[in-house]
């Protein structure tokens, strides 16, 4: 193998659409923010934060931390437990002071376990979509801390 020399040039030649072989290989992605559903919003994300500090408020991203779906998680399992205790407080003769819960009880104890999850479970995801937004992240905590006070409530209940 020869050394190059001073006078070779290092560049590769151009390929035969007559183009050099590097550069860009279609539009820049990156002129563009993140959009809100995307091929990677569910699979194979690569981005967990806003590239530049000012662009982290209102941005969308591919990834989201662990803390993140362990908060709506954590959501999602008090909501289970207050589907739980309602049930319970009410054969114990309660009653629902919610008017929507009352409304889903409407649909029997199997629909108003499904429709409650699944209501609640959708609001989880879309505030997690939303993580860069601050009404999003205060949703998350004041759902979360809802939930628990609201399970420590019906503990109470159960307890007396």
């Amino acid at each position: 193998m020869q050394e190059p020399q001073a006078s070779q040039p290092l560049v590769p030649a151009p390929t035969s659409t007559g183009k050099p072989p590097w550069g860009p290989r279609g539009s820049d992605r990156r002129r563009r923010r993140t959009p809100r559903f995307s091929r990677f919003t569910f699979f194979g994300g690569k981005r967990m934060h806003a590239r530049r500090p000012h662009e982290l408020e209102g941005s969308f991203v591919d990834l989201y931390s662990q803390r993140l779906w362990l908060l709506a998680l954590w959501t999602a399992l008090m909501n289970s437990g207050d589907c739980f205790f309602t049930l319970v407080h009410l054969q114990s003769g309660g009653t629902e002071v919610n008017p929507v819960a009352a409304a889903l009880l409407g649909t029997g104890r199997l629909g108003f376990v499904l429709w409650k999850s699944l209501l609640i479970g959708l609001a989880l995801l879309v505030l997690v979509q939303h993580k860069n937004f601050g009404l999003a992240r205060f949703g998350l905590w004041v759902a979360s801390g809802g939930y628990t006070l609201l399970f420590l409530y019906h503990l109470l209940l159960f307890r007396f």
